[in-house]
């Protein structure tokens, strides 16, 4: 056996049948292609946790009769689609790249455009964001399929936190939200870059590998079988994967959304620390797109403007959809931790940044 960042390994020729046989468990928990070359189906619960997400609610509709027509539910149901919605074609991109990067791009490309040192290829993974469009659901994939691919989990893991928060369409959103303050796009982009950083450091000096569900399919193309092949297995395996968590994060967010009456938000808006904290809190609550939160945060008007920048750098990165969709691909060791740090450190970033800058 051999230890790696996804968990043990048997060594090639050490014990054949067993390394077989624990190839085709982990096939089997997975959704790939076992040792055997045969492909696994996902496993039955990822199929009635989709069954369910899509089931349940209508079932529960059904059975409440009259009550499903109060304005409550009908509110429930436009927050909850509206989220879904809102979010499926970002995701849809984030597994079609993923897919695309796990089966055509060769391992070397990344090992020639980071730096060697892990401590340097976080900074440049976070800077790497601005480039990409999409919003979390798209990253979650893409982190996932980077680190199959040879990526240092510290590098995947600030790519996962600026790509959705810094891109060009975010940032562009942003300013025509803020019209007239360039200084909110600059906070946004350096608050943002800052705390994806700085997580990325802190998961290569405190980071565990016990922490990472063993996620990655393989690396490297299979022999055999065709890239485009490869490419079709991989998204669905992670489409599949992350849709039903998506479904049950907007459900969440849904039910804040009706049971927290408005008058809540303003009790909040004069202090201003604790203005920062509630409006990172709602922003993990709300789960609101990244492409579509600086609206949102523009429509607080009684919140200070770091408390607004802290809704618009602390949504992209953590967030009750984001964290589904974290404990389904990584694993809940994980987004537990690194949500929980990840917050902490966004919010300190928009205290600092917003101090300067706002």
């Amino acid at each position: 056996m051999r230890k790696t960042a996804g968990g043990l390994v048997p060594e090639a020729g050490a014990g054949a049948g067993a390394g077989d046989e624990a190839a085709d468990r982990a096939a089997g928990d997975s959704g790939v292609e076992g040792a055997d070359g045969v492909v696994r189906e996902l496993p039955r619960h990822w199929a009635l946790l989709l069954i369910g997400a899509a089931v349940v609610p209508g079932m529960l509709l059904f059975v409440l009769g009259r009550w499903g027509d109060a304005p409550a539910m009908q509110a429930w149901r436009t927050v909850c689609l509206a989220i879904t919605v809102q979010a499926t074609p970002f995701l849809l991109l984030g597994t079609v790249l993923s897919g695309a990067i796990n089966a055509f791009v060769p391992e070397r490309v990344f090992t020639r455009l980071l730096p060697r040192r892990a401590g340097l290829a976080v900074p440049v993974a976070g800077v790497a964001g601005v480039v990409l469009p999409g919003c979390e659901c798209a990253s979650v994939p893409v982190a996932n399929s980077l680190i199959g691919r040879g990526v240092p989990p510290a590098a995947a893991f600030a790519f996962l936190l600026s790509a959705p928060a810094v891109n060009p369409v975010v940032l562009t959103a942003t300013a025509i939200a803020f019209p007239g303050h360039p200084e909110m796009v600059l906070a946004r982009l350096a608050a943002s870059l800052l705390t994806a950083v700085v997580m990325g450091w802190l998961w290569l000096c405190f980071g565990r590998a016990k922490w990472l569900r063993p996620a990655v399919r393989h690396t490297g193309h299979q022999h055999g079988r065709s890239r485009w092949e490869e490419f079709r297995l991989g998204f669905q395996h992670d489409f599949l994967q992350t849709a039903g968590f998506l479904v049950l994060g907007a459900m969440a967010a849904a039910t804040f959304n009706v049971a927290v009456p408005r008058s809540v938000l303003d009790t909040f808006a004069g202090a201003p620390w604790l203005s920062i904290a509630f409006l990172a809190a709602l922003a993990i609550l709300l789960a609101v797109c990244s492409e579509a939160d600086a609206f949102l945060a523009a429509s607080l008007t009684g919140f200070s403007p770091a408390a607004r920048l802290a809704f618009m750098v602390v949504g992209p990165m953590v967030d009750l959809k984001l964290i589904a969709l974290q404990a389904g691909t990584f694993g809940r060791a994980f987004a537990v931790r690194f949500s929980a740090a990840t917050v902490v450190v966004a919010v300190l970033s928009s205290a600092l940044i917003g101090g300067v800058l706002l």
